[in-house]
């Protein structure tokens, strides 16, 4: 499995190290393709739970907040499309007779689309700053170096669990473990880029304390539903969820560090 992911990890650097130096549109509409899948995914899951989203409503709310990050001249008209995109989910879903739950039918809907679609556009936004580039692989490198550091140690010392009801694997070890390593080389990271080693450890504390949740938060949606992973897209990392969950509270985050602190 180990050898599975890295293989998988050694094809996904590249391409994602290709789109975000590009950005633009190109970026977006990476970021568009990779929250899409991921929310279908999530969309499943539900289903599993025996919630039923509307899968082209939700894929249509997350690509118009994801072009309002891209384009933000036209904020008002994806504000205008995300209002009537809402308001044709409740429609949608009052119709259809056959579900015994259309209000929690149409939650799932709207929750699914905002939780994938707002969080990723934050993907975008940070892309878009001064010298966005390099925040935006900092905080992809941080979470990679707490990722890492998690699995690393839990394997070799972890005992007690950290979160037994949503991730079975997870230790307190690993947890802490990571934690260190993710703060420690972050400001190294940032040395090496460019950047100010100051912010590159605001950077590593947050990746590094905000990445479980990520992680946690999908589990909640797997584990309800009895699944190890959201999909089987990516060989060694199961689906998009699964590759994306941690940066989506990570990379949201730390745009908002550099907005404001930087």
């Amino acid at each position: 499995m180990l050898r599975t992911r890295v293989l998988s990890a050694l094809v996904l650097i590249p391409v994602t190290a290709g789109v975000a130096y590009l950005g633009g549109w190109p970026f977006a509409a990476a970021i568009m393709l990779a929250a899409g899948l991921a929310v279908w995914e999530l969309y499943a899951l539900l289903g599993k739970a025996g919630q039923s989203a509307c899968r082209p409503l939700g894929l249509a709310m997350i690509a118009a907040w994801i072009v309002g990050a891209a384009q933000p001249a036209w904020s008002a008209w994806t504000d205008l499309a995300l209002t009537l995109l809402v308001m044709a989910a409740l429609v949608w879903h009052m119709f259809q007779k056959e579900r015994p739950t259309p209000g929690s039918d149409f939650i799932a809907t709207a929750a699914g689309a905002l939780y994938l679609g707002w969080l990723a556009s934050r993907f975008v936004a940070l892309r878009a700053l001064p010298d966005g580039l390099w925040w935006l692989a900092l905080a992809l490198i941080s979470t990679w170096i707490t990722d890492s550091g998690a699995y690393f140690v839990g394997r070799r010392w972890g005992r007690r669990k950290l979160a037994p009801r949503l991730s079975p694997k997870k230790t307190w070890e690993g947890g802490v473990g990571g934690w260190v390593i993710g703060v420690a080389l972050t400001p190294l990271v940032a040395w090496l880029m460019g950047l100010p080693p100051l912010h590159g450890l605001g950077i590593g504390i947050v990746a590094a304390t905000l990445a479980p949740f990520g992680d946690l938060a999908e589990s909640m949606f797997k584990r309800q539903v009895g699944v190890k992973d959201s999909g089987a897209l990516i060989p060694g990392h199961g689906g998009m969820f699964d590759r994306i969950d941690s940066l989506l509270f990570v990379v949201p985050a730390a745009y908002y560090y550099v907005l404001l602190l930087v």
